[in-house]
């Protein structure tokens, strides 16, 4: 079984730069509290750790 994430955007992306931007879009997230779940790859991980300041991740079993 893959493990799943799932992404919660918890602080806004005023003020910040374009590469955090990018990321979030990239994510799937539009609006503060907006919750997304991706599959647990690499990819994923590396995004989420770019900008973990501005998200909240739970793990789950899928």
């Amino acid at each position: 079984m893959a493990k799943k994430l799932e992404i919660t955007l918890k602080r806004s992306m005023i003020g910040r730069n374009e590469s955090q931007r990018k990321i979030v879009k990239a994510l799937g997230l539009k609006k503060i509290g907006q919750t997304v779940e991706h599959y647990d790859t690499p990819t994923i991980r590396g995004m989420v750790n770019k900008i973990d300041f501005m998200l909240d991740v739970k793990e789950q079993e899928a």
